[in-house]
């Protein structure tokens, strides 16, 4: 990103952030940045995961008679970090059914010439093997500055007073960094992980081998599908580079409509609460929350042409596409990184449909 960050980012001397509501937000501070966890996501480890169940998974074919919870979710973890890697992004790798999922095979299988019905399937898998056909699981070492933090308590996402408290807006513990570094829900990572002590230098764990976060080509043109809840990139010939799950606006605060295009980068925002400008929250002053991963616009704030709004990241990546934004286009962080790394500035934003989630 740091190509990026000189190119047009900093140019950016104030970013505005989460639409309706015109809270603002800007590059941080590099005093700030210092102090702040850095979301970017590092290649993953390439050795297969060793253990028995990590195999299992690693090896997991389609079964349509299966009846064992277990078996669907060791096809589902395969076939999630498959897509993710492809650029058809399941959102957060969690081993389950469920919207996202559906829309990253729908898009995967348009792209391929499949037919087009959103299901899990052994053709499925073997054409996402055809492309990718190493380990989705991998041993990872954990390591002293995995462990080292700094982290902070959990904030209630309302109180912007606490928040604002904070020297930057950091991890709140081992497993919550992990499992972002990963694209993974926190939950699967416990769950492949049992009694494994994630403070413990030198642990061994199972995780998911997701994408690199960098796509092969810069973004001339984003689509924004507020029906859908999905963004989908393209580069200057009009070739898809990847498709995200999107919260896009709601039908009480509706996203833009038309074309817009990037206006600037903002990576690792700060984030300004006014209660002049805002219809939510009770703090009656107006507040600086610091850069990090739970910023309440994330790890990455892309600009639009359209005022105040905005493509970013969220600090709960698990709610993307399940709840209403109040307008701007929420993506997980890493999505929103690797969106951010490869966007031109200039580049068009085009708004489709309309929404169908109420606020």
């Amino acid at each position: 990103m740091t190509g990026l960050v000189s190119r047009f980012a900093l140019v950016a001397v104030l970013a505005l952030a989460a639409c309706d509501d015109k809270p603002t937000a800007k590059p941080a501070p590099a005093s700030t940045v210092q102090k702040a966890q850095t979301p970017i996501v590092a290649a993953p480890p390439v050795s297969a995961a060793s253990s028995p169940v990590g195999q299992a998974i690693n090896a997991a074919a389609f079964d349509p008679a299966a009846t064992d919870p277990r078996a669907r979710r060791d096809v589902l973890i395969r076939v999630q970090t498959l897509l993710d890697r492809a650029h058809f992004s399941p959102g957060v790798i969690d081993g389950r059914d469920g919207g996202n999922l559906t829309l990253a095979i729908r898009a995967f299988q348009k792209a391929h010439d499949m037919t087009v019905d959103g299901e899990v399937s052994q053709a499925l898998l073997d054409a996402l093997l055809a492309t990718d056909g190493g380990p989705v699981l991998v041993d990872y070492t954990i390591s002293q500055s995995d462990v080292a933090g700094p982290f902070m308590p959990p904030i209630p996402k309302e109180d912007y007073e606490a928040m604002a408290r904070e020297p930057a807006m950091n991890y709140h513990d081992v497993v919550e960094m992990l499992a972002e570094r990963f694209h993974m829900g926190e939950d699967l990572l416990r769950d492949l992980n049992p009694g494994v002590n994630f403070n413990q230098v030198g642990a061994t764990i199972m995780v998911t081998a997701a994408g690199a976060d960098r796509l092969d080509a810069k973004v001339d043109r984003i689509e924004i599908d507020k029906a859908l809840g999905q963004v989908r990139a393209f580069d200057e010939s009009g070739a898809q580079l990847a498709v995200y799950p999107a919260t896009v606006g709601s039908t009480e605060r509706p996203a833009p409509s038309g074309e817009w295009a990037v206006r600037t980068l903002a990576p690792r925002p700060t984030y300004t609460y006014d209660p002049s400008r805002l219809t939510f929250g009770e703090p009656k002053a107006k507040l600086t929350i610091q850069a990090g991963p739970n910023n309440p616009v994330g790890s990455t704030w892309i600009d639009l042409t359209k005022d105040t709004y905005g493509i970013h990241g969220t600090p709960d990546p698990k709610l993307v596409n399940k709840r209403a934004s109040h307008g701007c286009v929420r993506l997980t962080n890493w999505d929103a990184s690797e969106l951010g790394s490869a966007v031109k500035k200039g580049a068009k934003v085009i708004f489709i449909g309309v929404e169908a989630r109420p606020a």
